[in-house]
């Protein structure tokens, strides 16, 4: 995905070269196990890949199809997004759904974005779950 730039001003542009600037410097300083992958020291089967984010299928699937989508940016958890990350968040959420697509997602499919202890996430490096593939249960994981 190339980006769209709404409205097609020079302020847009300059923010979304900031953005790339931004996660290619975070990428470098990132210690978590996500932060390797994006610096390819560690293997991943990845399935989509742009200068904003990353997704790539979870090594212990809950579900016939489980991917996790990251940015390249370095956030550690969903609370710790600010606005500044608006267009990132909502460049994670498209790029969801057009994974979702691609892997033939058509009859459904859930996002989850676990935060914290007490939320059970496991990475402190923001991730959303996409998960599909069959008939999944209500209420997830209580």
């Amino acid at each position: 995905w190339k980006g769209v730039f709404w409205g097609g001003g020079d302020e847009q542009r300059l923010a979304q070269t900031a953005q790339k600037v931004e996660a290619a410097a975070s990428i470098k300083d990132n210690p978590t196990i996500f932060g390797k992958l994006l610096r390819n020291e560690i293997p991943a089967d990845k399935v989509y890949e742009d200068d904003l984010c990353l997704a790539f299928r979870d090594i212990s699937p809950t579900a016939r199809t489980h991917i996790l989508i990251i940015p390249k940016k370095h956030i550690p958890g969903i609370s710790d997004v600010t606005d500044d990350d608006s267009a990132l968040m909502g460049h994670l959420m498209v790029t969801a759904k057009k994974v979702a697509e691609k892997e033939g997602l058509d009859k459904g499919y859930r996002l989850v974005i676990n935060n914290g202890p007490e939320g059970c996430q496991s990475v402190y490096h923001l991730h959303i779950h996409l998960i599909g593939g069959q008939q999944l249960t209500w209420p997830p994981g209580v």
